[in-house]
């Protein structure tokens, strides 16, 4: 369950009607190549945001009209943005927050990282709920906590993961709070004080996903299917770290069939 590797688009979806394929899979390869700009591979800092750079170039020409120069973008523009007269604004959020991603490695407090979650993480939700027509403030408020806690859930889940990337989520205030130092999260200790924190933190998640979840139950039809299956995914990832007694060093929690299962039988219940 990672929004910031997109495995919340439901781009292999069988619940996904056929007239969002094409445009959900083409917002999607968008995303997944700034990700892989910003993340993957061994490139310095300067080539990766030359490489977002590009493609916010490319925005800027579908801004006006224009057409882009590359078959990525050229598909985004025939596929999704003019067929669905999708506002750009989302697009350039992502890349604001891939950009981060690259000169920002640390983060004071729960507000500068929710704040980043606003441009990393609820951009996807409403790019989605644009695609079904959903365009109701209270519904797009209900879908931007949903991702920024599926977000939050994904650095609690990969804390390990991000330290060997150099970064740290867990904000900065709340580590002298609690008395955890980073060498903690680099001997991959999972001791008494990082328990507590992991546990204040994932409360704040599991509370943020609580109040947008009605949202799975008001949507109607396939889109509604769907997101109760991401929130119960989100749901199932926050109750194993508490299972692993927050040690998500030694025991990555994952998802497996039996869960999805449990998750498929739970979203066509509405439970």
């Amino acid at each position: 369950m990672s929004v910031n590797h997109y495995e919340n688009f439901p781009v292999g979806s069988l619940v996904l009607p056929r007239r969002l394929r094409r445009p959900i899979h083409a917002i999607y390869a968008f995303a997944r190549t700034a990700d892989d700009i910003a993340d993957e591979g061994n490139e310095s800092d300067e080539v990766r945001l030359r490489g977002l750079a590009d493609l916010r170039a490319e925005l800027d020409l579908i801004s006006r009209g224009e057409v882009p120069l590359t078959v990525l973008m050229q598909r985004l523009q025939c596929e999704a943005v003019v067929p669905f007269s999708m506002p750009l604004q989302p697009f350039y959020d992502l890349l604001a927050a891939f950009e981060q991603d690259v000169v920002k490695k640390r983060y004071e407090d729960f507000g500068e990282l929710v704040d980043y979650c606003r441009k990393s993480a609820n951009p996807v939700g409403r790019m989605m709920l644009h695609l079904y027509g959903e365009r109701d403030s209270r519904s797009i408020a209900q879908s931007d906590g949903i991702c920024t806690a599926l977000q939050l859930i994904n650095f609690w889940q990969d804390v390990a993961v991000d330290w060997q990337k150099g970064r740290v989520y867990l904000p900065q205030n709340d580590l002298r709070r609690f008395g955890v130092y980073e060498a903690v999260i680099a001997e991959g200790r999972a001791d008494l004080a990082f328990r507590r924190l992991m546990a204040y933190e994932c409360e704040k998640a599991h509370n943020m996903l609580k109040a947008g979840s009605p949202l799975g139950k008001t949507l109607k039809g396939r889109i509604g299917f769907e997101l109760r299956m991401i929130i119960l995914g989100g749901q199932k990832i926050l109750q194993k770290i508490e299972e692993n007694q927050y040690d998500v060093f030694n025991k990555r929690p994952v998802l497996t069939i039996r869960d999805w299962w449990d998750i498929v039988r739970r979203a066509l219940l509405k439970k």
